[in-house]
């Protein structure tokens, strides 16, 4: 990525997809340029969560809401220390932001952290053509010239696949570190950080968990060294096949509690021998409908993920850990949401029960991962 901070209100700019589509706008946030995969997000608020979620690390975020920057941006919302998105693509950028906790606009965020975007453009043409064709690399170009299509469609074919990415150690933490229980501690748990938003431990801390952070990196002493209730696996970025699975298959060895979310539920449904595989254009926003299968409840939920499990939805299924169900499927298009094993204490969901902005109908999710936990120690 290359960049300059300055004029970029006024600077012409233009995307340009792997396949030679175009998009003509101004820059938006930094100029200069960058690359990543172009995804879309239907959510309509909470911008300030998608930018600072790790697990959109190497993605172009385009928005299908038409207006965005509408409350700025405050110093209490952002989901880790940065943003993380490669890019960011709106329709209509709001030219004054309104609300009591601004600090500054989203084009100036953008500028101070340097990251490329691109304005007033057909948003809504574009999704359809990644509705179409599926996800694609994309670069966003502004500052410098724009008239050679080829030239530019060649250099963002240049750029890596998000198939057989391994991006989780490029996000995560690289020091272990404690998120105290709030009240009375109840449980400790390892949570490995595979890209992990920081609205997750708190709320697991607010349910009496003592919630030890480890890197991507951390070896099965390592979790066990902290004497866990419990493991979590986090979201993050990247191709679920590109992982090591010896610390979640370690955990399912020894029976200990565990709960995975969005990367997490790919990472457990390999050790359980499923295969994973790449959605056409994955599910982003805070408005997907998943039905939990045990109990028949719909819920509106947060996603972010380009990549699924593929595990059977009319079956129970034999692992080397026990049998296995499908808990939890997309009622979009009967992708798989979750799994639970049925003889071991483990469950994961391919959403964000923490759900930062919203919606909040997943956070029974976090007392069923007490509740394990209470179970063992019965």
């Amino acid at each position: 990525m290359t960049l300059s901070t300055r004029g970029a209100a006024k600077a012409p700019a233009v995307l340009v997809l792997e396949d030679g589509r175009s998009f003509r706008g101004r820059a938006y946030g930094a100029v200069g340029e960058t690359f990543g995969e172009a995804v879309f997000s239907t959510g309509m608020t909470g911008y300030q969560e998608t930018l600072t979620d790790p697990s959109y690390h190497r993605q172009v975020v385009v928005m299908t809401a038409p207006h965005i920057g509408n409350t700025g941006v405050n110093d209490e919302d952002d989901e880790s220390g940065r943003i993380w998105v490669a890019g960011y693509v709106v329709r209509d950028p709001a030219r004054l932001p309104s609300n009591w906790r601004s600090r500054r606009t989203l084009d100036e965020e953008l500028q101070r952290q340097g990251i490329v975007g691109i304005s007033g453009i057909d948003t809504r043409a574009l999704t359809r053509h990644l509705r179409e064709r599926g996800a694609m690399r994309v670069g966003i170009f502004s500052g410098g010239a724009l008239d050679d299509d080829t030239a530019l469609t060649a250099r963002v074919n240049e750029a890596p696949p998000m198939k057989g990415a391994n991006l989780s150690a490029e996000v995560a933490t690289t020091e272990p570190y404690v998120v105290p229980a709030v009240g009375t501690k109840r449980f400790t748990v390892a949570a490995l950080d595979l890209g992990i938003k920081g609205m997750t431990p708190r709320r697991m801390a607010e349910r009496g968990i003592e919630v030890h952070v480890l890197p991507a990196t951390a070896t099965a002493e390592d979790v066990y060294a902290v004497a866990p209730d419990g493991v979590f696996l986090s979201n993050g970025p990247g191709d679920p096949a590109t992982a090591d699975l010896t610390v979640v298959k370690a955990v399912l060895e020894r029976g200990t509690p565990l709960f995975g979310i969005c990367f997490g539920n790919q990472l457990l449904g390999r050790a359980l021998g499923f295969g994973t595989y790449k959605l056409k254009y994955g599910h982003r926003g805070i408005n997907q409908p998943v039905q939990d299968r045990s109990t028949g409840k719909v819920e509106v939920t947060a996603h972010n993920h380009g990549f699924a499990v593929d595990a059977p939805l009319d079956r129970i299924s034999d692992t080397p850990y026990g049998r296995a169900e499908v808990s939890h499927v997309c009622l979009n298009d009967d992708v798989v949401e979750g799994l639970r094993l049925l003889d071991r204490p483990a469950f994961s969901v391919q959403y964000h029960p923490e759900a930062a902005a919203g919606p909040h109908d997943a956070a029974y999710l976090f007392d069923r991962f007490t509740s394990l936990m209470e179970g063992q120690r019965a």
